[in-house]
């Protein structure tokens, strides 16, 4: 991705937060992150972050995602003496799709990205729309999707190693891109 993409792609996040009426600081909208995976499909497979407090006990970021953008399979493993990252996500704006272990839903919502339902292998759909939560345990593989209208997603988890994360997709290379 290079400089002129990421630049839209944080513009447009951030009116998703205004138009949810969330404010940043400056410090925030300074190290908004734009993760588009080394894939360089950010649209298709991507996502926005902004981390307000990551210390050794608790997490706290808003998730953005653009229409139909999907944050790719992973996990988040074992570290040290914590059984892994568990984490909540509530949705603030929009729906977004879940997937988690367990039975594989009949019919899904999620739009797979085009070759890319290869490196997806849960299928069991939790669907959250404004006000709702779910909890994922520590080392759950999972993967998400916002519906057509994009959306914002409040995360509270124990501590975020993001360079521990274990993706399905080998070509995964988790390097946040911030702007300044």
């Amino acid at each position: 991705m290079n400089r002129s993409e990421y630049e839209v792609i944080k513009s447009e996040s951030l009116q998703y937060l205004k138009k949810a009426n969330i404010l940043l600081t400056k410090e925030e909208i300074l190290t908004f992150e734009v993760a588009d995976f080394g894939l360089g499909k950010i649209r298709e497979l991507g996502l926005q972050l902004v981390t307000y407090v990551n210390t050794d006990r608790y997490c706290a970021k808003e998730l953005i995602l653009l229409p139909n953008q999907t944050c790719p399979e992973h996990l988040h493993p074992p570290v040290n003496n914590s059984p892994g990252k568990e984490e909540t996500f509530r949705c603030r704006q929009g729906t977004v799709y879940l997937y988690i272990t367990g039975p594989k839903t009949d019919t899904i919502h999620a739009e797979i990205p085009v070759g890319y339902e290869e490196y997806l292998t849960v299928w069991h759909q939790i669907t959250l729309h404004p006000g709702e939560q779910y909890t994922i345990p520590p080392n759950t593989l999972h993967w998400f999707q916002a519906g057509k209208e994009g959306a914002i997603v409040s995360e509270f988890s124990s501590t975020s190693t993001d360079e521990n994360d274990i993706f399905t997709d080998p070509r995964i290379n988790r390097i946040p891109l911030i702007t300044e």
